[in-house]
């Protein structure tokens, strides 16, 4: 069965959600309230995502360098990289769409030797951080990468379409997927929106799941 699979950065290929690492290690406790208060604004899309990030970005103390050094840190599913190897010796193609920033993914990527192509916001430095959205849905405007229309444009003809993830930015293009595997809480939202999601905790789980399916 040729597939193509899509997947989810934070929270799915990664054990923690880095902007919420960002906002742990950058953000004062006093100002930590106003950080949530944004957040379940951006969740009830009553801001966009470039709205939401500029405005945490703006509680951020810390530099470039700082940035970089926490990044490090960040740890991948120890399965992950067994899926990915999985996948090129299927010749299954494979993208990241994250809504999240692209200077996460790459020191990630990099720490761990993946090659995968991904699709992200940017995050700029000047004396502050900002974000750029190239791969918005003007139309829409909520998430700053519309995942959707990537899955759309980069699903392969005639391929069964996978999609991994595990949040809000996730809804909309499970929702378009041939199957999905989901954490928490999109999980959740999906059986409040009719989409038949399988749960899981990690790549462990899927690749014995899609083992399975291939023998039986």
């Amino acid at each position: 069965m040729d597939t193509t699979y899509f997947i989810d950065f934070d929270g799915t290929i990664t054990t923690v959600d880095t902007t919420a690492a960002m906002a742990r290690a950058f953000v004062s406790r006093a100002d930590f309230p106003a950080i949530m208060r944004i957040t379940e604004l951006w969740e009830r899309k009553e801001l966009s995502t470039r709205e939401c990030a500029e405005q945490i970005f703006g509680y951020f103390h810390a530099d470039l360098d700082d940035m970089l050094r926490l990044l490090e840190t960040i740890e991948i599913d120890p399965d992950f990289l067994e899926f990915v190897d999985i996948c090129r010796r299927e010749k299954d193609p494979i993208y990241v769409l994250s809504d999240g920033f692209d200077l996460g993914i790459r020191t990630v990527f990099k720490k761990y030797s993946l090659d995968v192509p991904f699709y992200s916001n940017t995050m700029l430095y000047d004396d502050g951080f900002h974000v750029e959205c190239p791969h918005a849905n003007l139309k829409c405007g909520h998430c700053g990468v519309c995942k959707t229309s990537l899955l759309q444009r980069l699903k392969e003809p005639g391929h069964t379409c996978i999609y991994i993830g595990d949040g809000y930015s996730d809804i909309c293009p499970a929702g378009h997927a041939d199957t999905v595997f989901a954490k928490e809480p999109l999980f959740t939202l999906c059986r409040k929106g009719d989409i038949d999601a399988v749960g899981f905790a990690s790549f462990r789980d899927i690749i014995e799941m899609l083992n399975g399916a291939a023998s039986g």
